[in-house]
């Protein structure tokens, strides 16, 4: 029985790559400055079952620099190592599909950091298509930070919030009971259209709750994404008759493109709640495939440096629960997508290393040649599954 699990832990970085300078990221190291803050704040980080499996020896090689607090040199459990990203990006979506066999090789569109940062005549044309009463924000913004500012005014108006970031993307947020979820829906879906000639990745609808200046995303979210721009191991697998299990936003992030069956959660902890039912059930020749997005959205963007180190904490203390669950020819990669250093100034990703931690029944513990692509990752469980090779990336086991 063969299986395989990728366990994404959105934007944990392992330390600059080497062209980071050319995306402002010189000396970017998500894991390590967490590691140094933990250890200058007297609270040394302990993530003993990722330290076991080689996490610590990964951010050794991708930076050159053992974090503080993780004593262990040798005699780790898991293949250990770290990729490298081929594309041109450091985004959402270039960091996924990578891994999946398909790096993206071409530029994204952007929108600048300047007020307003869309051009007139798309938001004028989006105004007329959905009948909305105007737009609020049109900015480079934290989505967590732009509801609590405006959200009374979009409140009052009617007037849905329009930002960007550094990823190739347009967000919308609404209030899910006074604009309406599906309303919602309808003008990002009117966008989507719209920004396919800035060749814009993706457009998101970002549903909140909540009343006077406290305001809170909901699990309503919805991406509508540019489908990969060729079969991803995604597809592979479900062309060969297996299972494709997509937790949380991977789905949307591959536009459903390979996906058999959707599987949505709040947060880290009910996601990691799924993926421990996802381990009773999913069959044979099964690609479960679980994206951790807390790291990223609550705490990387947001420079919040005790949470991301909590967020960890509380990860690995849950690890043996899923560790129990797993069968005979199980193999599970745990991974990033790229970085979000959140001692970085400003709020964007960061161009780093990613770890590739494989564990499983009968996965030998070794340490991996560092990937020039993330393909290599899809690479491996393509292999592992038996299914059809990927045009891009080595096997590494």
């Amino acid at each position: 029985m063969s299986r395989a699990f990728i366990l994404l832990l959105d934007s944990f970085g392992l330390g600059a790559l080497p062209d980071a300078d050319k995306y402002g990221d010189t000396g970017a190291n998500t894991f390590g400055h967490i590691a140094e803050w933990a250890a200058k704040e007297g609270k040394p980080m302990s993530l003993p079952n990722l330290e076991r499996l080689g996490l610590a020896a990964a951010g050794h090689k991708a930076s050159g620099e053992w974090a503080p607090g993780f004593a262990l040199r040798e005699g780790f459990s898991g293949a250990w190592g770290v990729a490298r990203e081929q594309s041109t990006g450091k985004d959402t979506q270039s960091g996924h599909w990578e891994i999946a066999g398909v790096p993206v090789l071409f530029d994204w569109g952007y929108f600048p950091k300047t007020v307003p940062s869309f051009p007139q005549e798309l938001t004028d044309k989006l105004q007329e298509i959905t009948g909305v009463a105007g737009w609020l924000g049109n900015c480079h913004a934290s989505g967590t930070t732009i509801i609590d500012e405006l959200g009374d005014e979009h409140v009052a108006t009617g007037k849905p919030i329009l930002y960007t970031s550094a990823d190739s993307v347009l967000q919308i947020a609404a209030h899910e009971e006074h604009f309406g979820l599906e309303r919602l829906y309808q003008v990002c879906e009117a966008a989507y259209q719209l920004v396919k000639p800035y060749n814009i990745g993706r457009v998101i609808a970002r549903p909140f709750l909540g009343a006077n200046g406290k305001y809170k995303r909901t699990a309503n979210r919805h991406d509508y994404a540019v489908p990969p721009t060729s079969p991803t191991l995604l597809d592979h697998v479900k062309d060969a008759g297996g299972e494709v299990i997509a937790l949380g936003k991977i789905s949307d992030i591959f536009a459903a493109q390979g996906v058999t069956q959707l599987i949505k959660g709040p947060d880290n902890m009910a996601l990691f709640d799924r993926l421990l039912e996802v381990a009773d059930t999913a069959p044979e020749k099964s690609l479960s495939f679980v994206n951790f997005v807390d790291f990223d959205m609550h705490f990387g963007h947001r420079r919040d440096v005790a949470g991301y180190a909590n967020a960890l904490h509380e990860l690995d203390a849950r690890l043996p629960e899923f560790m129990a669950k797993l069968k005979e020819g199980d193999m599970v990669v745990i991974t990033a997508d790229h970085g979000c250093d959140p001692t970085a100034p400003g709020s964007d990703h960061t161009r780093e290393h990613i770890p590739m931690i494989f564990f499983g029944p009968a996965v030998k513990a070794q340490e991996l040649p560092t990937a020039s692509t993330f393909s290599d990752i899809g690479a491996t469980l393509a292999k592992h599954l038996g299914v059809k090779p990927l045009s891009n990336g080595t096997a590494l086991l």
